[in-house]
């Protein structure tokens, strides 16, 4: 397929720079087979069956952007110049891989401050990643990031506000529990204690599941033959626990519905062998229509940037023309799109 089967145009105005609250507040597009409907993600008890299984990624999100100045001897004496850094990916306890601005301008062996934290540049890769050593470790290290941080807001958030101490709450689940992603799974934040706590009341069963979410999430494909893309690669662990809950509902022939195409992708990627087991370890599961689906029988989904991985992986699910329907259908009515936007239930 071509990337232009995946494109649409969004009016600026409908890009959500800001949550609704109370959580469950926001707009949900129920598609169910050919019918669409207009709800609310409170809603969900209602529309939901007794018996349906929700699939949550419980994936904490760290501030990740790291504001601050380089250090460097020059033949007039000490230069500094302001940095940022985007955490990507822990490579040992005092060590991340990064991106950095100006990558050009920085050097192997820089001194890098940032608000209490000090990390030096180990290296340079050629796709703009840079390996960061800090001055502490571990816990030591996590409590520094958690003061000296922002919240990674997606670009087309950040291009417009800079990220604040609203979004420290507004862009966490309120179950995260895993620290270690880089970007949250959106669809989550929708739900607050009150909603979990009547879709239980409700008989719809919970399990948890963790993939941390990378910055590759917002990578643009680049190729017009989507076959010839390469995902990103994100870690994910599904639990013994997770497993034997998914796993009892897919033989009681009960639905099981991922909340946000993260807990999608790791769950099908635990289903490799046809039924889902415990798993653990790096997945770059791509998603494009022609996938057959092993464990998820629907979706819980925020609506997706165009041409994107994401919209390849809602078309393998309803179906590309279906979802060209969803979304005209998400436009035409002002849906709030993206990730502090408005969402979905997709039911094939």
């Amino acid at each position: 397929m071509k990337l232009s089967d995946f494109d649409f145009d969004l009016p600026e105005e409908l890009i959500a720079l800001r949550p609704l609250r109370p959580r469950p507040a926001s707009r949900l597009l129920l598609a169910q087979g050919p019918a669409t409907e207009d709800r609310h993600v409170r809603d969900l008890p209602d529309i939901l069956r007794p018996g349906d299984l929700m699939v949550f990624n419980d994936t904490k999100v760290i501030p990740a952007r790291l504001f601050g100045t380089r250090a460097r001897a020059t033949t007039h004496g000490s230069g500094l110049a302001k940095v940022e850094a985007t955490l990507l990916e822990r490579l040992s306890p005092d060590t991340w891989s990064a991106l950095a601005r100006p990558g050009r301008k920085l050097a192997v062996g820089d001194v890098m401050q940032f608000d209490g934290l000090a990390a030096e540049l180990l290296a340079k890769g050629a796709d703009g990643r840079v390996t960061l050593r800090f001055d502490r470790a571990g816990a030591d290290l996590d409590a520094g990031i958690a003061l000296a941080g922002q919240m990674p807001l997606p670009p087309y958030i950040a291009a417009r506000r800079p990220a604040d101490e609203a979004d420290r709450e507004d862009y966490q689940t309120v179950f995260a529990k895993t620290l270690g992603a880089v970007a949250a799974p959106t669809a989550s934040l929708h739900f607050d204690d009150d909603l979990l706590a009547r879709l239980d009341a409700n008989g719809i069963e919970n399990a948890r599941v963790t993939l941390h979410v990378g910055a590759g999430t917002f990578l643009p494909v680049t190729v017009d033959d989507v076959s010839e893309h390469k995902m990103h690669a994100e870690w994910g662990e599904v639990s013994s626990q997770a497993a034997e809950t998914i796993a009892r509902a897919k033989s009681e022939g009960r639905r099981v519905i991922p909340v946000g195409t993260t807990a999608l992708r790791l769950i099908e990627a635990a289903s490799a062998s046809g039924i889902i087991a415990p798993w653990t370890g790096e997945t770059d599961i791509f998603i494009t229509p022609g996938y057959r689906f092993r464990t998820a029988d629907g979706l819980m989904t925020n609506f997706h940037l165009p041409r994107s991985t994401l919209m390849m992986l809602v078309s393998a699910l309803m179906g590309v023309e279906r979802m060209r329907q969803v979304y005209a259908h998400a436009i035409a009515n002002k849906y709030r799109f993206y990730s502090y936007g408005d969402s979905s239930l997709l039911l094939p």
